[in-house]
């Protein structure tokens, strides 16, 4: 196979079925392929070398006798309980099943098959001391789509995600529940069907499994996907409604944003003017008025900081997705082995408060549209609330009211949860990052975000069809049609909630169609 070009990011085995996992340099858009297209994973060889060298590493401390924390001790405050050799692989089962004490409604399947795949990732990096048999377990788990029922609640972010991990470490001897066709079933149950036996984890293996960063890493994972997806989408939105709205395009002429300077800035300008291309609902300076207001004239700058933020995002993640995130560590084969601190979720939540932000904003200008669109005072003749008969029907009114719900929710979700933190383990652990609870909170105000933008997206959709849409951009027109094969137009008053769930949802599935940034040719 020859390819000329660049392909960002993914590199697949073979022929493109597999993303080979080294531990050292898995991205964004390889997960968005074993999470949104169900690809399957391989193990790199280097790598397995590596995992084996580290085990070899504990057995030895094992059979001389040495002191080593997670080893041969307890956990925590317990550290220094030392534990006898044949005690040692009951230590690692009393761990886990002690520690998978999460509550609350389970993690979408989603951020459970990515926590596998982040932690097996880890673990492949070879300072951690697990058996490559629990490691390909791992990986089997994956490629046979056997997800762990994780509960989303009950982690604080370090010493790691305990809890959440727990519950995807219990599995692997036999016990919890997985993800079958929606239901949950036990997990011993699913080993039986595969015809394998549960693992018996030996020394340090329970807490290499489950001392790291994984659910928040992989639900901070599913967060960024879902942000930059909706980032793309919130940009034709707007050109739709400033086709609606008469707006200025004026406002994004390049040299405009070039003078200031932000990268980010200039591609949603230039990426506005593509959308907008061949429009004749829009206007230039003075045909209609002079300048717009800021919620249409200032979306390159709005719009490209949340980008700004989504790049910071990124570059977080995708260290932490490669990231030894366990304790203790074990550097030149077993002679070094340090206890420290790299399970502290502290660097992802900040990023995913960060993240908050970001797709908060993107919501507050969308609503401010979507009043622009409904306001018979602002919407440039449009009729009020684009109702099909002003006074007898209510049209978009509500819409917006429901808009401005979310938005004010999202205004509480937004308080940083990374600023709080209460000691656990009698004060021995007496810093957590809470940053588990961010992430949970990024993702539920994705959602509120993604709907507040399918309102825009149906406001605009039936304002741009009053402007005539044969006189729309020809880009627009496409999505305009693709919209209106499951949504219709507002030719009376309706249950609107299902026309916006139906447009949030074809939105999320979106997710899954990754952006590229350069043309490849492949030639085989």
């Amino acid at each position: 196979i020859k390819i000329t070009g660049t392909l960002p990011y993914i590199r697949y085995k073979g022929v493109f079925h597999m993303v080979l996992l080294t531990g050292e340099n898995l991205h964004l858009e390889e997960m968005r392929s074993i999470l949104c297209k169900n690809k399957k994973i391989d193990l790199d060889t280097e790598a397995l070398a590596r995992v084996q060298k580290s085990r070899e590493a504990v057995e030895r401390i094992v059979s001389e006798g040495r002191t080593v924390y997670g080893i041969n001790t307890g956990f925590g405050k317990f550290s220094d309980v030392s534990i006898d050799e044949e005690d040692v692989h009951a230590l690692q089962l009393h761990l886990i099943r002690s520690h998978a004490c999460g509550i609350g409604e389970p993690f979408e399947e989603r951020v459970s098959r990515a926590m596998v795949v982040l932690r097996l990732n880890a673990l492949l990096k070879g300072f951690s001391g697990i058996r490559v048999d629990v490691l390909k377990r791992l990986a089997y788990m994956v490629n046979h789509s056997i997800h762990p029922v994780i509960p989303s609640q009950g982690s604080l972010g370090a010493s790691g995600d305990l809890a959440p991990l727990s519950h995807l470490a219990i599995v692997l001897v036999g016990e919890g529940f997985v993800w079958k066709d929606g239901e949950q079933v036990a997990a011993k149950q699913v080993w039986d069907d595969h015809g394998l036996d549960p693992l018996v984890l030996e020394a340090k293996e329970g807490l290499a499994l489950i001392n790291g960063t994984q659910a928040m890493t992989a639900q901070g994972v599913i967060n960024w996907l879902e942000a930059e997806t909706l980032a793309y989408q919130s940009e034709w939105i707007a050109a739709m409604t400033m086709e609606a709205l008469h707006g200025i395009t004026d406002a994004f002429h390049p040299a405009v944003h070039q003078a200031r300077g932000y990268v980010e800035q200039v591609d949603v300008a230039r990426r506005m003017l593509e959308w907008l291309e061949g429009s004749q609902l829009v206007t230039k300076q003075g045909e209609k008025r002079v300048q717009d207001a800021y919620s249409l004239r200032c979306i390159p700058q709005i719009h490209g900081a949340s980008w700004q933020v989504l790049g910071y995002v990124k570059e977080k993640l995708e260290i932490e997705m490669n990231a030894a995130t366990d304790n203790p560590l074990i550097f030149e084969d077993g002679e070094v082995i340090i206890s420290g601190g790299n399970f502290h979720g502290q660097p992802i939540a900040f990023a995913m408060d960060f993240l908050k932000l970001s797709v908060a904003e993107l919501a507050n200008v969308s609503e401010r549209r979507i009043e622009r669109l409904v306001n018979p005072q602002l919407n440039e003749g449009l009729p009020p609330f684009l109702s099909p008969q002003p006074g007898l029907q209510s049209g978009a009114m509500i819409l917006q009211y429901a808009a401005a719900s979310l938005v004010s929710e999202n205004k509480t979700l937004a308080h940083p949860a990374s600023v709080d933190s209460i000691p656990s383990s009698a004060n021995q652990e007496d810093h957590v990052s809470m940053g588990t609870i961010g992430a949970r909170h990024a993702g539920m105000m994705i959602q509120n975000a993604r709907r507040v933008l399918a309102i825009e997206a149906f406001c605009a959709l039936q304002g741009s069809e009053y402007r005539g849409k044969n006189k729309m951009s020809p880009s627009l027109q496409e999505k305009w049609d693709e919209y209106r094969s499951f949504t219709p137009s507002m030719d009376e008053d309706r249950v609107f909630s299902t026309d916006i769930e139906r447009i949030s949802a074809h939105m999320k599935k979106e997710t899954g169609k990754a952006v590229y940034s350069s043309k490849v040719s492949i030639t085989v």
